[in-house]
């Protein structure tokens, strides 16, 4: 959606002025801010599909007909051509970004109209199956990772992001939308603060402001914060974003801040370099570790209270966190025997 289709507009009785009309301008940012650049890029692209379904139907997106969407759905978990079926969580994401670009045209969708609710419940009984889980990257296989890396600029910088990302517990947008302070660029995610006993993240993620503390480490060659006070200095960075580009030759920091696809691509190919799970073809390894998988190798290798893994992760559920504990004890408390049986 570009401004011309922008909603943020003022009322057509309002005579237009200097300070209004920056007024409009200033609320258009904030609108555009109110979701990450990546989602807004998915939610385009659910419209777009959508709208291009109903013009081969013969149908019009607009206004919301909860008829149309209904079978829309029931399209793609099962459609007739030879386009793949979508999974449930593929489904419930394109349904989410309908929404989110109705609203945008001023207009509401009623999720739970029978026509939508209901073909969404049977596609979800019908084609549910339980979450892929990315692999789990633990303490051996980051340490192998990061053996991979060259001791130039590009690889202190890589070396920083692998060990911050997995003592952090981070997702891999929260660790390229760090600054180093607060309010260096418009588009920072969050700053950090280096102490003598760690560093202190704030940032603001998919759950709102939270604090992320990452101790330093038992030795210089496995320390998080090391690694990144190395980068800092040898990069020269003080200003602006934490991770950012390098020259083709890796020996001068640019100024434009890293992509996060760059650490998918960075975790993927270190865990080739590495030999982890050898046993693999190298396409089953490629598609078996993500950004997830610093995460996931947090939450089963910190030997800790449930609770210190739940906060720095930032869920608000213990049962979100033990959805990524891959080597957690299922039977340390057992019910049955504490019921008498």
């Amino acid at each position: 959606m570009n401004d011309d289709e922008s909603p943020i507009a003022l009322p057509a009785h309002v005579a237009g002025s200097g300070a209004l009309d920056r007024l409009v301008d200033t609320a258009r940012d904030y609108a555009r801010a109110a979701a990450s650049e990546n989602t807004l890029k998915a939610y385009g692209k659910d419209w777009a599909h959508f709208a291009r379904w109903c013009r081969m139907k013969g149908a019009e997106p607009l206004p919301p007909s909860p008829e149309l969407i209904g079978l829309y759905l029931a399209d793609l978990a099962s459609p007739a051509g030879k386009a793949p079926a979508l999974s449930v969580s593929t489904i419930e994401r394109r349904l989410s970004g309908l929404g989110w670009n109705y609203a945008q045209r001023g207009f509401a969708l009623d999720r739970k109209n029978r026509h939508i609710a209901t073909v969404l419940a049977g596609i979800k009984r019908k084609h549910a199956r339980p979450p892929v889980q990315k692999e789990a990257i633990l303490r051996d296989d980051i340490l192998a990772m990061v053996a991979t890396l060259p001791y130039n600029l590009r690889g202190l910088r890589d070396r920083a992001i692998l060990l911050l990302g997995y003592a952090g517990g981070l997702r891999r947008s929260e660790i390229v939308s760090l600054d180093l302070h607060k309010d260096d660029t418009p588009d920072s995610g969050g700053w950090i603060e280096i102490m003598d006993a760690g560093a202190l993240l704030t940032l603001n993620a998919k759950t709102g402001w939270r604090e992320v503390e990452v101790g330093r480490g038992s030795s210089d060659q496995t320390c998080p914060v090391h690694a990144l006070e190395h980068w800092l200095h040898f990069a020269k960075i003080d200003f602006g974003p934490l991770f950012v580009r390098t020259s083709r030759d890796g020996k001068t920091a640019l100024e434009a801040r890293l992509s996060d696809k760059h650490v998918a691509r960075l975790i993927k190919q270190s865990v080739l370099d590495a030999g982890i799970r050898a046993d693999l073809s190298e396409k089953d390894r490629l598609a078996l570790f993500s950004g997830h998988s610093l995460r996931a190798g947090l939450a089963s290798s910190a030997e800790v209270d449930e609770r210190y893994v739940q906060k720095q992760l930032g869920h608000a559920s213990a049962e979100m966190t033990r959805r990524y504990q891959r080597r957690r004890d299922r039977f340390r408390v057992n019910l049955t025997k504490a019921a008498g049986l």
